[in-house]
């Protein structure tokens, strides 16, 4: 999430009660976790294993529960708390705006477009020319539509990402800031859900279809002229290339990468990278060619056995 405009440092210090380590004059742009940053960001890190990775990220601002010293270039926040001083600037620059009304007035709504009865669209949304949003869609805050999509009853666009943290009582939530883009001639299916990003944006490329019953994780960034059947399941931060194919009930792990072309057969489970061009079945899925042969040799396997026992008899 960039913020409204550049803020000093030593704003967001005050703000959350942090000790400034380094220029707390230097101006922060946004905010984003270590996948998403950009120069001028600033990102948090709370556990010795991904230290060095926050340190050395293009983020130019980190909040650390650790003295180091600064790299160059780099100003740090202290905080025995990071993740807490990280949603104190969330929820302060990303403020939940109530309305009492289904479409809000601050929504930017493109020529041509229709917009059916008991349909929600939030606040700052844009939706372009020509689209078609059926009745009992919700389309979240900050949303990004573009034109010629279709959105069908019961979709939710930018539901929160479902991240938590496990405090020692409870788990916490990560409060999300980032949006769903769709871009154009997307179609979203009845009661499917794509969850925003926790800090930047979950994205679906031009032409993109999906059927009923999808779900997509927060971002996950989907390319251009994908096809998804019913009851998909994507977890968080995937990356699946353009002409994908994934028919239903395919199940995807998170931070992972589907290569453009593939397809991905029924039922299955993707548990690590695709690479492109192929087609996966299984659990995990594996290239279809070697699942069905290791399941026609499964089917001999007790003919096999019992010939091999009466051998061994004989």
């Amino acid at each position: 999430m960039k913020f409204p405009k550049e803020v000093p440092l030593d704003e967001l210090a005050a703000l959350t009660g942090a000790k400034i380590i380094g220029d707390g004059k230097k101006m922060v742009k946004g905010i984003n976790e270590i996948h998403g940053v950009q120069e001028g960001d600033i990102t948090f890190v709370d556990h010795p294993k991904y230290y060095e990775k926050a340190l050395g990220s293009e983020a130019t601002f980190v909040i650390i529960n650790k003295d180091v010293v600064v790299p160059e270039g780099k100003a740090l926040l202290f905080s025995e708390d990071p993740f807490g001083v990280y949603i104190k600037i969330v929820n302060a620059y990303r403020k939940f705006e109530p309305q009492s009304q289904a479409v809000s007035a601050t929504a930017r709504i493109g020529e041509g477009t229709v917009i059916q009865p008991n349909a929600f669209v939030g606040q700052h949304v844009t939706i372009g020319k020509n689209c078609l949003i059926h009745a009992n869609a919700s389309i979240y805050d900050h949303c990004v539509i573009g034109d010629n999509v279709v959105i069908h009853s019961g979709a939710v666009i930018g539901a929160d990402a479902f991240y938590f943290k496990r405090r020692p009582t409870h788990y916490e939530k990560m409060v999300s800031c980032g949006r769903v883009v769709l871009h154009d001639d997307v179609e979203i299916g009845a009661n499917t859900t794509i969850d925003k990003g926790v800090s930047a944006d979950t994205v679906i490329g031009k032409g993109t279809k999906m059927d009923n019953h999808v779900h997509v994780g927060h971002d996950t960034v989907i390319g251009a002229n994908c096809l998804f059947a019913a009851q998909v399941v994507i977890a968080g931060v995937v990356t699946i290339e353009d002409e994908v194919i994934l028919w239903g009930q395919v199940a995807v792990q998170k931070d992972l990468v589907i290569g453009k072309g593939a397809v991905v057969l029924a039922t299955s489970a993707v548990s690590k990278t695709l690479e492109g061009g192929k087609t996966y079945f299984g659990a995990p899925a594996v290239e279809a060619r070697q699942k069905w042969k290791e399941m026609a040799f499964l089917r001999q396997l007790p003919r096999t056995l019992e010939e091999l026992n009466q051998k061994i008899q004989k």
